[in-house]
């Protein structure tokens, strides 16, 4: 699937950080206007990775092309994983990914999208920050209170029926079928599983007892490729259940998450609740901000399955054209105009000014 020049989401303000706009007076009659100048950027750049991304992209893309008529942004949701193998390929100018690259893997990798393999660094911003939901199809439920052990049960494949006593403890007055369990998980290595699986392994220890990867750890079971790829199967069978970012769970019944002896629906907040209580990850350079989130976390009102999601590029490029366009459409997204258009049509969680200053210091070393 392909993101290019889709037709404007909306009217577009003029923003000062793209590059793109500046004001031009013109005295009439004692009174004056302005208008935006010309965008001057022109040129193409393309892009891989994250599925989750596809709603947030969708805005962004078309906001940034309609500010700047002469350029076209290609966005391809093909999964983290294969997004950071073409980074590190030459295949993408720029990717999104639902995790960031490991301090070791910028070790011990050769970054071809970058000027001398990226021997100047990369960067790598947190700009996506969303809900990952855990959505079921069960005729007659819409909603579902979950504990994380309940949840790690069900897709560990030691609860394997809707009507079991874990499940229905804690949903009294819900009527649930006598139906076996059909779990569905993402076939392609995926940020969003890293995520999921960080989050059984912090909160259930106890019934998840793999380690965190983006690669699903079980073998057997229904998967599917990509964020579109699980909520299709889910849709399409009957007592299934999955995880997924929740801008693309429409239709689909969702689970309330235990958090400190409450059940916690998702929602953008209390999914931004996570990241802001949570250190940065130390060892990391001046424009790699990658954070620690603690997924067993028992703060009230916190959605504890949240996914940070990041835009990564180069410090460096060989194309001065390619980091100037790669550099005005990051500054877009974090821009508060391309946080609420995120929001707007993803229902992600805008990043906060704080963030935003330490996003746009590390945008400003891309050259």
């Amino acid at each position: 699937m392909k993101i290019t020049r889709f037709a404007q989401l909306g009217a577009v303000a003029a923003v000062a950080t793209l590059a793109l706009a500046g004001c031009a007076s013109n005295e009439s009659n004692g009174g004056s206007t302005t208008e935006p100048t010309e965008s001057t950027l022109s040129g193409t750049i393309g892009a891989t990775g994250a599925s989750s991304q596809t709603a947030a992209q969708e805005a962004w893309v078309a906001n940034f092309q309609t500010a700047n008529p002469d350029v076209t942004v290609n966005y391809e949701p093909t999964g983290s994983g294969t997004g950071r193998e073409n980074f590190i390929a030459g295949a993408s100018n720029f990717i999104g990914s639902d995790r960031a690259f490991k301090i070791d893997e910028i070790a011990e990798s050769t970054f071809a999208a970058c000027a001398d393999g990226g021997s100047a660094g990369i960067v790598e911003i947190p700009v996506y920050i969303s809900p990952i939901a855990v959505a079921f199809n069960l005729d007659g439920v819409e909603s579902l209170n979950l504990t994380a052990d309940v949840i790690a049960g069900i897709f560990a494949g030691t609860i394997t029926n809707w009507n079991d006593a874990a499940i229905a403890s804690l949903n009294d007055g819900v009527e649930l079928p006598d139906l076996a369990i059909s779990p569905v998980h993402r076939s392609d290595d995926s940020g969003t599983t890293e995520t999921f699986t960080s989050y059984l392994s912090a909160a259930a220890p106890s019934v998840w007892t793999y380690e965190p990867d983006g690669e699903w750890p079980i073998t057997g079971g229904e998967s599917a490729q990509g964020t579109s790829g699980v909520i299709d199967a889910t849709k399409n069978g009957n007592g299934t259940i999955t995880y997924a970012d929740a801008s693309q769970v429409s239709g689909l019944g969702t689970a309330s998450v235990g958090v400190g002896g409450e059940f916690v629906p998702y929602s953008a907040e209390a999914a931004a609740m996570i990241v802001d209580s949570s250190p940065e990850q130390e060892g990391r350079t001046e424009g790699d901000i990658v954070f620690d989130i603690d997924y067993a976390t028992e703060e009230a009102g916190v959605y504890p399955i949240a996914l940070v999601s990041y835009e990564i590029g180069c410090v460096e490029y060989e194309d001065p054209t390619v980091a100037e366009l790669v550099a005005a459409y990051f500054t877009y997204i974090a821009s508060p105009e391309g946080q609420d258009a995120a929001a707007e049509n993803a229902g992600s969680a805008p990043i906060s000014d704080s963030l935003r200053e330490q996003v746009n210091a590390a945008i400003a070393l891309i050259g």
